[in-house]
């Protein structure tokens, strides 16, 4: 390894890493993947659930051969009180034919697949090797030092796609230290069911989908949410929340996941599985706010290590993707000006700005801090959603008008109609 040279070279083989060096590969650089585990996706953990949109930009038709799980035709949202569940839910047969929109996925398989289809488009990709650090010339990144024997890769551009662990963004100062508030701690479970009984159980077709996101009791009030997601014969349940709140709380994220088991709108759902693996993993929440510097010299961050991840809405590999290819792109467009510099590889940082990628999280930057210093919107709401249907749904000879006077009295004995209408607004505000 030692003196060898590529035109790039990217640490990393999650879905930025592995986008970025499909696009620089099949553009005809030289192109060199250093990933630390087994192989790619083997350290990787997620919920399980990719989009199309950025998939099959890189890897066209990508369901016709990829290791996909189930199409998801439905989603649904939960909102938890002690015993009972508040739902909100969108179904649609369109998704569940070609352009589809989600996939349920195995990282370790999905990932895996993609490194196949990168290096048969010509890139390089070793495993089991670590990147110690940069090499510098001039402030200019000139390549990496990887543990074995301490070998030196020389490159024109280092595109650094390490996630969330962003040890070498941090050497180059291109990171600071993440503070705990903008870091989630997730923990998963896979439980093996057979198909027929998912797909009873969740009312699907044959090989259909459903993904459940859960919030109010599922976090204990704390921010963060909780999952539950369909695979062909298993079911991924898992539950993230702030390292912040955790510590503050005294709380281990297992004892929610066991918590949420237990749940009377979980438990018949999971029922009769049995436990197949268990996972935890370090997830970036601090969104456009938390951002590290992503270019310089010689040097781009693309994925988790970016703080790419849109947590409202689910999307962290989707992010991760399109970071990734237009991390690559900037890299063949600097390839053929033969500049490197800051000014060439800040094109990067436009083409996100310009893409749903910087917008979105622009958009929600706010969100997370928000919520976290108004904790009344993960505890108060959803026990006050619960609290109405129930009531409202009860037939027991009372008046309907009575019982709207009911449920709005129990409402107002811990926030008056004018906060209500304050909170709102503020929300609105800070989502609109």
């Amino acid at each position: 390894m030692s003196d060898a040279s590529f035109d790039v070279v990217i640490v990393g083989a999650g879905p930025a890493g592995l986008s970025a060096a499909m696009v620089t590969a099949k553009a005809g650089l030289s192109t060199l993947v250093i990933e630390r585990g087994e192989y790619p996706g083997s350290k990787n953990v997620m919920g399980g659930v990719i989009y199309t949109h950025a998939t099959n930009q890189l890897f066209p038709r990508f369901w016709e051969k990829a290791p996909v799980e189930r199409p998801v035709i439905e989603q649904r949202y939960w909102f938890l009180d002690e015993d009972s569940h508040f739902g909100i839910t969108y179904r649609s047969d369109k998704f569940s034919s070609e352009p589809y929109n989600a996939f349920t996925v195995f990282r370790a398989k999905f990932d895996r697949w993609m490194g196949e289809q990168v290096e048969a488009a010509g890139a390089v990709i070793i495993t089991e090797t670590v990147v110690k650090e940069l090499t510098w010339e001039n402030d200019r990144c000139t390549g990496v030092v990887v543990g074995r024997d301490r070998g030196k890769v020389k490159a024109n551009i280092v595109i650094l796609a390490e996630g969330v662990n962003c040890l070498l963004s941090q050497q180059a100062k291109l990171q600071k230290h993440i503070p705990p508030e903008h870091l989630a701690s997730a923990v998963k479970e896979v439980l093996s069911l057979p198909r027929e009984k998912i797909e009873d159980r969740f009312n699907i077709e044959k090989g259909q989908g459903v993904t459940i996101e859960l919030f109010g009791k599922s976090t204990q009030g704390m921010l963060g949410t909780a999952f539950l997601y369909t695979n062909k014969d298993s079911l991924s349940i898992g539950v993230g929340v702030l390292v912040s709140s955790l510590m503050d709380r005294h709380i281990n994220q297992n004892e929610l996941l066991e918590a949420l088991k237990r749940h009377p709108s979980i438990k018949p759902l999971i029922a009769g599985s049995e436990p197949k693996e268990y996972m935890a993993h370090l997830i970036p929440e601090g969104g456009y706010k938390g951002m590290p510097k992503i270019v310089d010299h010689g040097v781009m961050v693309a994925g988790d290590a970016a703080m790419l991840v849109n947590g409202l809405h689910r999307e962290g590999s989707n992010l991760a993707m399109m970071s990734g290819k237009m991390a690559g792109e900037t890299a063949v467009a600097a390839h053929e000006k033969g500049d490197f510099s800051r000014e060439t590889l800040s094109h990067y940082r436009e083409k996100l700005k310009e893409s749903f990628v910087l917008k979105d999280l622009m958009k929600y930057q706010n969100t997370a801090g928000f919520l976290e210093s108004h904790r009344y919107f993960l505890e108060f709401y959803p026990k006050a959603l619960n609290q109405a249907a129930h009531q409202f749904f009860t037939v027991d000879g009372i008046p309907k008008k009575e019982k709207q006077r009911m449920i709005l009295k129990n409402i107002t004995k811990e926030r008056s109609l004018r906060k209500i209408g304050t909170d709102m607004f503020k929300l609105w505000r800070v989502l609109g």
